[in-house]
């Protein structure tokens, strides 16, 4: 299952390529936590329906209500996908690119087969990865100090 979702999101993520923002567009919002070396190389799409994968296997699994709820953004790989409506939010983008460096570290296979396990154990609110990214938006959003967000996930993935 873990391979077909990496084949999914390979494949949604090739076909939006051509619409993809890199998220250096944020840098001076994001200037003293994200470098704008790692902005180059994380992107965006706007779009106006979050795409996931909706495999029996995820919801023989016990991943239904994550697949069903109705978030704003989501992160696979390199890119996110925002809603069309939240685009403008920054907060919504410093988490998921909380997401992107989180992937960065686990690779896509460890990151996929965590965040599914996490979700299972822990539930999405409660779900570690989901925890840091929450914490550091909302330190981000609370105009606390520079910090660079990269060491933080790597020192803390």
């Amino acid at each position: 299952m873990i391979e077909e979702i990496g084949e999914w999101i390979h494949q949604v993520n090739s076909l939006h390529k051509e619409v993809r923002r890199p998220c250096s567009v944020l840098a001076e919002h994001f200037n003293g936590f994200y470098s704008p070396d790692f902005l180059k190389t994380a992107f965006f799409v706007v779009t106006d329906e979050i795409p996931k994968p909706d495999f029996p296997e995820l919801r023989e699994a016990g991943l239904g209500d994550f697949i069903d709820m109705n978030v704003g953004g989501i992160t696979y790989n390199d890119t996110y996908y925002v809603k069309k409506e939240v685009a403008n939010e920054l907060r919504l983008h410093f988490h998921e690119l909380v997401h992107v460096l989180q992937w960065r570290e686990l690779g896509p296979q460890g990151f996929i087969e965590r965040y599914i396990r996490e979700i299972q154990d822990f539930g999405y609110d409660n779900a570690p990865l989901e925890k840091m990214a929450y914490a550091l938006d909302g330190h981000y959003q609370s105009k606390g100090r520079h910090l660079s967000v990269e060491r933080f996930v790597r020192e803390n993935v």
